[in-house]
């Protein structure tokens, strides 16, 4: 495939972990021509981490200006590749084949965005092992907007944990918004496809990549998100969430309960519950938000 290369590595108090995770970068079959790490002012041995690289480009940014979406936008803007992949600091490619596997859709010129394959780390719960498995198959998709009635809420699912972008299709479209908590890969995949683009999930690019979130972690995490998806309603339109949601509680539930793992499923029936509850409040949050903006 033609065209430079640019990957994209935000950082924050990444420790080792960045020096190893650019050190895979270097050993690719497929050299990206720019690594750009953007540092969150880490108060731990991080920037000197990378600055053992030397051909990578490090920029170092204000904790408090940070933004999910404004940050990625920015950081793309400033690289030069013709395709921009966005990894975050623990996600890992498992071999030295992942920048040429993700980039491999782009032969076809109307695909836009490609994302890969997360692979639990050893130390996943076995919950958490079943819904990556869940949410990152082992067959490749290519989404249209033609899927959206039938697919829902999943035709715009991404991840920028490991991504890859079309520069010309990114611009086309805006870009990230500069002001989002969470989610932009989502709602620029709606933009995507609503613009008639194609997305394809290649899962055939592979890094590492899972958590062991808390309830309290479960619970914070989709209330933003909650809050997010309530205030990008036009984006999304009428595809269904709670479809999508209870798929996933019962592949998992049920995979729990055969494997043997009674106790795991209890926790992750509450783990669920904080989930649900974290969405709902956040939606309900967004709403009265933008009814006293409307007053």
């Amino acid at each position: 495939m033609d065209g430079a290369i640019s990957v994209i590595v935000p950082t924050l108090n990444a420790g080792r972990q960045i020096d190893t995770l650019l050190a895979r970068l270097e050993q690719q079959t497929r050299k990206p021509d720019e690594i750009i790490v953007v540092d969150s002012s880490s108060e731990d041995i991080t920037q000197e981490m990378v600055q053992r690289h030397l051909e990578v480009k490090l920029i170092v940014i204000d904790r408090k200006d940070f933004n999910h979406g404004g940050t990625r936008d920015a950081m793309l803007r400033e690289s030069t590749g013709d395709f921009v992949l966005f990894l975050t600091q623990d996600a890992m490619p498992s071999d030295n084949d992942y920048i040429a596997k993700i980039v491999a859709p782009f032969t076809d010129d109307e695909v836009a965005l490609v994302y890969g394959r997360q692979l639990p780390r050893k130390a996943a719960r076995p919950a958490e092992v079943l819904v990556r498995k869940y949410s990152y198959g082992d067959e490749s998709m290519v989404v249209t907007k033609a899927d959206i009635p039938s697919l829902g809420i999943k035709a715009f699912h991404s991840t920028d944990v490991c991504a890859a972008y079309r520069r010309t299709a990114y611009l086309e479209v805006g870009g990230f918004e500069t002001d989002v908590l969470t989610n932009e890969d989502m709602f620029i995949a709606a933009r995507f496809l609503h613009a008639g683009w194609k997305i394809v999930y290649e899962a055939n690019a592979t890094v590492i990549h899972s958590h062991n979130f808390t309830f309290k972690q479960q619970y914070k995490r989709n209330y933003i998100q909650g809050v997010e998806i309530a205030k990008h309603k036009d984006i999304l339109g009428d595809a269904s969430l709670s479809g999508e949601g209870l798929s996933l509680v019962k592949y998992t539930l049920g995979g729990l309960l055969r494997q043997g793992h009674v106790i795991e499923a209890m926790r992750f029936t509450v783990d669920c519950g904080f989930r649900l509850i974290g969405n709902r409040n956040g939606q309900r949050a967004a709403a009265k938000s933008h009814g006293r903006k409307e007053r």
